[in-house]
């Protein structure tokens, strides 16, 4: 068994000076005996890891439906592959691996049914309440609606943890912590990849208009200078993790100069000096092409815009149903809008479905008129 002192000795052998160090965590807001093995970090990753709300993300979207295949990607494979590439930015930076971990499987954890068009829908029912941002809800989730434990609400996650959420949010405040600037590079990077191969094995885009985008032109060379196979879909694994590749490249030689000059100092001290994590500016340019390509291409193909329609319809009628009818609300949320009202109930409730749960809901309550509305 491994004692607190043994992951202390870890963490002083193997992280950088500029790293956030378990030792040196703010604590929690309730305070709690320490673990006799896990650091704090790794018990927050345990707890966002063994959530309902975590479990929930393989239930959600992440761009293309269900009704559109069983290969692409959801919320939950997303937040793994995130997970998976930004623990490695961690670990080559040698920045507090099992912090980076935990921010990024804590990161979409608040997206509700149906993608962005489900965001959006109940952000339009919400403008009164301030609108609704899954990176909030993944806060409200954390802090309050996760019900694992009886002595207090929520998960109890680590101040380190819950502030590198509420960035997301506000992008204001202190400067955030080098691994939270790593999840979010993380993310980009892989929701652009994966959204290619996605398109490309759902057939919206062809390979070769692809390979006439700069960044995905040397992807292609980087994979087949190292022999990657050439059938249609070797090609197209072998873009998806050239295209990973290069971008992780990139940015560890911009990173890695930078931090070596910053060996000696603290995390706190690093933070004073801003945000310092980013691609090189011919990768940013490169990125940014794609995503305008991805934009006109994919997101805003006709296909899913009639999905993402029907999907906000449907989202706007049961949230319109059950503001009207609290009553027909599960237990747990009848007592959220007695105490901050019932639109922040309902969309709550709400924001915590899956995709199938929504569509089940909807036949249930707005088609068939039932009276009582099923517990996530």
């Amino acid at each position: 068994m491994t004692s607190s002192s043994q992951w202390e000795r870890r963490e002083q052998a193997l992280l950088a000076s500029y790293a956030m160090f378990a030792t040196e965590s703010e604590g929690r807001f309730y305070e709690e005996p320490p673990h006799d093995y896990r650091s704090p970090f790794q018990r927050d990753r345990d707890r966002v890891l063994h959530s309902s709300a975590f479990r929930r993300l393989s239930g959600k979207m992440q761009v293309f439906t269900g009704e559109m295949g069983d290969y692409h990607r959801t919320r939950l494979t997303h937040t793994h592959e995130v997970a998976n590439i930004a623990r490695t930015l961690g670990r080559v930076l040698r920045l507090n691996e099992d912090l980076v971990e935990a921010l990024a499987l804590l990161h979409d954890i608040g997206h509700p049914p149906y993608g962005h068009s489900g965001e959006d829908a109940l952000d339009a029912c919400l403008i009164n309440e301030g609108g609704f941002s899954h990176n909030r809800f993944a806060l409200d989730l954390v802090q309050q609606l996760e019900t694992r434990y009886t002595t207090y609400p929520g998960l109890n996650l680590s101040k380190e943890v819950l502030a590198g959420q509420d960035f997301r949010i506000t992008h204001a405040g202190c400067t955030p912590l080098l691994e939270v600037q790593i999840v979010d590079l993380a993310d980009s990077l892989a929701y652009n990849a994966h959204d290619v191969d996605d398109a490309l094995a759902l057939g919206l885009l062809d390979y070769d208009e692809l390979c006439e985008l700069d960044l995905i032109g040397d992807a292609r060379d980087y994979g087949a200078a190292r022999g990657h196979a050439r059938t249609d879909l070797g090609q197209r694994k072998s873009l998806v993790h050239s295209l990973i590749d290069v971008q992780v490249a990139d940015l560890l030689g911009v990173a890695q100069p930078k931090l070596e000059e910053l060996q000696g100092l603290d995390s706190k001290a690093v933070r004073e000096l801003g945000v310092l994590l980013d691609m090189s500016p011919t990768m940013a340019a490169q990125r940014e092409q794609l995503s305008q390509f991805l934009f006109e291409r994919v997101y805003r193909h006709p296909m899913l815009c009639e999905i993402r329609s029907r999907a906000a319809d449907r989202v706007t009628r049961l949230f319109e149903r059950l503001s009207s009818a609290p009553e027909i609300l599960p237990r747990q949320f009848q007592k959220v809008a007695e105490d901050t009202g019932v639109e922040v109930a309902v969309g709550q409730y709400i924001g915590g479905m899956t995709d199938r749960m929504c569509d089940a809901q909807f036949q249930a309550i707005v088609v068939d008129g039932a009276t009582a509305a099923e517990a996530w």
